[in-house]
C-alpha cells in the first residue's frame, strides 16, 4: 500500500504559498503569467525534477512533469484569481507531487503531474487545459484579452524560452484532479472527502446598453435613458422570468460592471456587464441564455436604449470516469468511513477539458465555512492530509 510523507507535503504546500503571498490571512496574488506565477511554475519544475520526472512546459505555459511510462496524470493549477485563496488549485499540484514522490521511493506505479496554466480565466474559462485539450485553439487563444487590453500571445511571450512542444495526451490513461470543495457541503455536513458526479456546465455572456448620458441635475426623470437603471431592471426581471426553468442548484451571477463615465453629477450613458449562469444541464443552460437574450432586449426595447451582446463563451456539464470514481469511493470508505459523499461540482476545474481526452475524475476535501476566491480561504490540515491519503490509496488500487 502506497505510504504518503504528510510533513513534506504540508511543506511544499507552504513553500508555494510563498510565491505572491498576500498580507491578509494565507491568501495568495498569483494571476496567470504574472511574475510570481512565473516564479512558482519554475520552483515547481525544479521540484518535478527532483522528483525524478521529466519537466516540460508547453506552448501555453501548462506544466507537466512525465513520468518514463504511460501513467496516470494528477494535478491542477497554481495561478490564482487576482485575491486568490493559498488552496485553490495548488492543493491537487501539491498532492500530484507527494503521490510522486512516494511513488518513486516505494517502487510504486508510475505518475504524472501537470500544473496547468490560466485556469482562473485572466483571458478566458481554463484557458491552458481548453488549449491542450483541443477545446480551443491556440490561434483562437492569442486573441484573448485581458481587463488590461493584453493578449494571450503577448502574456504567454513572458515564459521565453521555456516552452516546448504540446505533449501528447496519449501519454496518460487517466486523469485525477484533487481539489478544494469551494462551497459549504462538506464543511456543513462534518463530512471530510466528496467524490465528484459530474461537473456542471457554465456560460459567460458580457452585455452592453447604451443609453444617453445627461446631467445628473437638469435631466428629468421621465426624459432619462440612464444605463444603470435599465441594469438594474434586467437583473430584477431576470430573476422573475428565470423562476420556472432553474432549480435550486442552478446559479447565475452578474459580476462585472463597467458603468460609464462612471461619474456621482452624469446620468450614465452605457453599461456593460457580465452575465454568467451554471446548471448540470445543458439544455436548462439553453433555456436561461434564451431568457437572458430575450430580457435584455425588452428592456433595451422599453428603455429606447442599444443593445449589443459579446461573444459566448462556456463549457457544457461533464460527467466523471465511473471506473475512476469508484476508486476513490472505495478508498474514502475505507480512509474516512462515513464522513464522505458522491456530489456534484459547482465550480468549473480543469478536469472538464481533460475528460474530452481521457478518462477523468474529482477528489475534494472541505472549505471551512465554504469560502473560497477569498484571502481567508482555507482547509484544516488534518482534512487536507484525509484527501492525500485517499487519494494515495485509489492511485495504488487503479496501479
Amino acid at each position: 500500500m502506497l505510504q504518503v510523507n504528510p510533513e513534506r507535503f504540508l511543506k511544499t504546500l507552504h513553500q508555494l504559498r510563498e510565491f505572491g503571498a498576500a498580507r491578509v490571512g494565507k491568501g495568495v496574488v498569483r494571476p496567470a503569467y504574472s511574475p510570481q506565477d512565473i516564479a512558482a511554475r519554475d520552483w515547481i519544475a525544479q521540484q518535478i525534477r527532483s522528483a525524478g520526472l521529466d519537466a516540460r512546459f508547453d506552448p501555453v505555459g501548462n506544466l507537466f512533469g512525465l513520468a518514463t511510462d504511460k501513467s496516470l496524470l494528477l494535478g491542477s493549477h497554481t495561478d490564482s484569481q487576482p485575491e486568490g485563496g493559498w488552496l485553490d488549485g495548488a492543493l491537487g499540484v501539491m498532492a500530484a507531487l507527494e503521490i510522486t514522490r512516494a511513488s518513486k521511493e516505494q517502487g510504486g506505479p508510475p505518475v504524472s503531474v501537470v500544473n496547468f496554466q490560466d485556469e482562473e480565466g485572466r483571458f478566458g474559462v481554463t484557458t491552458g487545459s481548453a488549449v491542450w485539450s483541443g477545446q480551443l485553439s491556440l490561434e483562437s487563444a492569442d486573441q484573448l484579452e485581458d481587463r488590461s487590453g493584453i493578449s494571450f500571445s503577448d502574456a504567454r511571450k513572458t515564459l521565453g524560452d521555456r516552452c516546448g512542444d504540446f505533449i501528447d495526451p496519449r501519454h496518460f490513461n487517466g486523469f485525477v484532479e484533487m481539489h478544494i470543495e469551494q462551497g459549504p457541503s462538506l464543511d456543513r455536513a462534518w463530512q471530510k472527502i466528496g467524490v465528484v458526479t459530474d461537473i456542471v456546465g457554465i456560460r459567460d455572456l458580457n452585455i452592453t446598453f447604451c443609453g444617453a448620458q445627461n446631467h445628473a441635475g437638469t435631466t428629468p426623470m421621465d426624459a432619462r435613458q440612464d444605463a444603470f437603471q435599465a441594469l438594474a431592471k434586467f437583473n430584477q426581471l431576470l430573476n422573475d422570468r428565470f423562476r420556472n426553468i432553474v432549480t435550486p442548484q442552478t446559479v447565475w451571477t452578474i459580476g462585472h460592471v463597467a458603468l460609464h463615465p462612471n461619474a456621482a453629477s452624469i446620468v450614465p450613458g452605457k453599461v456593460m456587464f457580465s452575465m454568467q449562469w451554471r446548471d448540470g444541464d445543458a439544455h436548462r443552460l439553453l433555456q436561461m441564455e434564451n431568457v437572458v437574450r430575450d430580457t435584455a432586449s425588452d428592456i433595451a426595447r422599453d428603455q429606447n436604449m442599444a443593445l449589443s451582446f459579446g461573444v459566448m463563451r462556456g463549457l457544457d456539464p461533464v460527467a466523471m470516469d465511473e471506473k475512476l470514481q469508484q476508486a476513490l469511493q472505495t478508498s474514502a470508505g475505507e480512509i474516512a468511513p462515513n464522513a464522505w459523499r458522491s456530489m456534484v461540482s459547482g465550480a468549473l476545474h480543469d478536469a472538464t477539458n481533460v475528460a474530452a481526452l481521457m478518462p477523468t475524475a474529482m477528489l475534494f476535501v472541505p472549505s471551512i465555512n465554504g469560502i473560497s476566491h477569498d484571502f481567508c480561504e482555507d482547509t484544516s490540515e488534518d482534512d487536507l492530509v484525509v484527501g492525500l491519503r485517499v487519494l494515495a490509496r485509489a492511485v495504488d488500487r487503479l496501479s
